[in-house]
């Protein structure tokens, strides 16, 4: 794993109550060399939409939001997009099947392709985009990708207009709702959603390879949103993650029937992958998510069947292949 030199990040694998692995690579700030450790915090990418989903779900089950509810009786006009069906439900928006515009679309055959999360922030200043409604000019007159419901689309908007929705229902910022009702409870004391232009302690820099040999490394700072939100940019600790995708698998959080719901493969994504709420499931009944910005790699993944976790998370990228050696042979020995 360290042949190429640059990996930087945690590898985490438990089973039961024991931890495995538990690996620290790489520098937390390259400048200072401080050392990554389990203590230091990751950008999450788009991993955190699990939390959303979450806080989604914790709305339901207080009665404030029904999954199958009409998103256009739950937000104004002036917070949704113009070409929004009213056939578009939370749970269409919860399983990427709601078939809306990107705002940045992944898939190069389809209108709207960004070529590069970063190239977004060329024009317009990262630190403008602060909450849901920041995001909404980028996609607020897209058409349509694809018929409601009838097929999976992976969407970032559909997660910001969750967010949205949770603000509605709520009456408070989607991160204090999400931290207070979700995190909090969960246990998840080390996460957040913590600004780019503030100073935290042990928050890991997100850094891009250097353009040509000899050249310097590059932090995140103008590559991403300077704050984390319902689609993407929280930070966690390994640990935590590891907390998380075992009170949704315990139901702790929400109770059963709204973890099996969150947990039910939905649609299908292919290769024996399905969509739950937020959460990606696989054929084994293992479920997870990753994620992926500029200077940023992640992937969880808990296997209920033998009561196992494995969290990677990586300020760096294109590292996640050589690390996942790591954690087979840890998960073998366990």
């Amino acid at each position: 794993m360290e042949r190429r030199g640059d990996f930087s990040g945690i590898a985490l694998v438990t089973r039961d109550d024991r931890v495995l692995l538990e690996s620290c690579h790489g520098w937390a700030d390259r400048g200072s060399r401080t050392p990554v450790t389990p203590a230091t915090r990751f950008g999450l990418a788009s991993m955190c939409k699990m939390f959303t989903a979450l806080a989604v779900l914790e709305a339901v089950r207080r009665g404030e939001v029904a999954l199958h509810s009409p998103v256009v009786a739950l937000l104004p006009p002036d917070r949704r997009p113009t070409s929004l069906s009213e056939k578009v439900t939370v749970h269409h928006l919860l399983t990427h099947t709601s078939g809306i515009g990107d705002y940045a679309e992944e898939d190069e055959a389809m209108p709207g392709y960004v070529d590069g999360y970063a190239s977004l922030w060329r024009d317009l200043p990262n630190y403008r985009m602060e909450r849901c409604d920041d995001f909404l000019p980028l996609y607020r007159d897209r058409p349509p990708v694809a018929p409601v419901g009838t097929e999976f689309h992976y969407c970032n908007a559909g997660y910001l207009l969750l967010g949205a929705i949770v603000e509605e229902a709520s009456g408070q910022e989607f991160t204090y709702v999400t931290r207070t009702r979700v995190l909090e409870p969960a246990g998840l004391a080390d996460s957040g959603y913590f600004r780019l232009d503030e100073v935290w302690p042990d928050l890991a820099t997100g850094y891009q390879r250097p353009q040509g040999p000899g050249g310097p490394w590059h932090s995140n700072i103008y590559s991403i949103p300077v704050v984390g939100g319902p689609d993407g940019g929280a930070q966690a600790t390994a640990r935590d993650i590891d907390r998380c995708l075992r009170v949704v698998a315990s139901g702790a959080l929400l109770g059963a029937d709204l973890r099996d719901l969150m947990l039910t493969p939905h649609v299908p994504v292919g290769d024996g992958v399905a969509m739950g709420y937020g959460a990606f499931v696989r054929s084994d009944g293992s479920f997870g998510h990753g994620g992926g910005d500029p200077g940023v790699e992640t992937l969880a993944r808990h296997y209920p069947s033998i009561d196992a976790s494995v969290v990677l998370l990586c300020n760096t990228e294109d590292v996640l292949d050589d690390a996942w050696g790591l954690v087979t042979a840890a998960l073998a020995s366990g």
